[in-house]
C-alpha cells in the first residue's frame, strides 16, 4: 500500500511558473487594495473593477505553464498516494498531472452565482471573461468563484482530515500566515516526516520541521530524492 502524501501549496508554488504573487514586495496587494478586488464588499461596491482584476488574472494564467515542481510533484503519484491542498487558485497543479487536488481558495477558471457559491461553471479558455450581465441558469449575476476575505473556508474540514490522515506533510512555498490554511500544520502528527520547501525563512512554532531552503522546482527535486530512500 502507498503512503500517503500530502502536500500544502501555497503562492512559491506558482511564482517560478510567472503567476503574479499577492505578498510579496512588487506584489498584486502593492498595486490594489484588498478591501477593493478580494471581499464580497469590494464587489458590492464596484462590481466590474473585481471582474477585471480576476480577467487579467485569468488571462495572466491562460499564458502560463507549470513548472518543474508541479510536474515533480504529480510524478510523485507513482510512488506515492499524493494529495495536493493549495492555497492558489490557478490550475497548474492538474495542468502538471496531479489527479487529486484540494483548492482551498477557489478557482481562477470556474465562476459561480453571487447567490450560489458552491454550484459552480467552467469558464472556456477562449473566452474566459466574466462581465456584467453575464448570469446563471436562473439569471443571477454571476462572480470569480474565489473565497474573498470575510467569506468561509468550506474545503478546510477536508483538508484537515488529509493531513490528520497523512503519513509525509510537505509545506511548499507559503508563508504560513493565511489562515484557516497556516492552521493546517497543527493537524501534522508529532514523529511523522514534514518538510518545508521555501527560498525564506519561515517562522513556525514545530522544532520537527526539515526545512530545504530553496525555491519550488528544486525543492520538489530535493524532497524526491529524500522519498526514494523511504519507499
Amino acid at each position: 500500500m502507498k503512503k500517503r502524501l500530502v502536500v500544502l501549496t501555497g503562492a512559491g508554488m506558482s511564482a517560478e511558473s510567472g503567476i503574479s504573487t499577492f505578498r510579496d514586495s512588487d506584489g498584486l496587494w502593492e498595486k490594489y487594495r484588498v478591501e477593493d478586488v478580494a471581499t464580497p464588499e469590494g464587489f458590492q461596491k464596484d462590481p466590474e473593477l473585481v471582474l477585471n482584476f480576476y480577467n487579467q488574472r485569468r488571462r495572466e494564467l491562460l499564458n502560463t505553464k507549470p513548472n518543474a515542481g508541479h510536474y515533480g510533484l504529480a510524478a510523485l503519484e507513482k510512488d506515492f498516494d499524493v494529495r495536493i491542498i493549495t492555497q492558489n487558485i490557478d490550475n497548474l497543479h492538474e495542468r502538471a498531472g496531479s489527479t487529486q487536488v484540494i483548492h482551498l481558495h477557489g478557482e481562477l477558471m470556474k465562476a459561480c452565482s453571487v447567490r450560489d457559491l458552491e454550484t459552480t461553471y467552467d469558464l472556456d479558455p477562449a473566452h474566459p471573461d466574466i462581465h456584467l450581465g453575464d448570469k446563471d441558469p436562473k439569471g443571477v449575476q454571476l462572480r470569480p468563484f474565489i473565497v474573498w476575505f470575510g467569506e468561509a473556508v468550506p474545503m478546510i474540514e477536508p483538508a484537515i482530515r488529509e493531513v490528520e490522515d497523512c503519513d509525509i506533510f510537505v509545506i511548499i512555498g507559503t508563508s504560513l500566515n493565511v489562515y484557516p490554511a497556516a492552521g493546517l500544520l497543527n493537524y501534522a502528527r508529532r514523529g511523522q516526516p514534514i518538510y518545508l520547501i521555501d527560498p525564506k525563512e519561515v517562522r513556525t512554532y514545530r522544532d520537527d520541521i526539515v526545512h530545504l531552503q530553496c525555491g519550488a522546482s528544486e525543492g520538489v527535486k530535493r524532497l524526491t530524492e529524500i522519498l526514494d530512500k523511504m519507499k
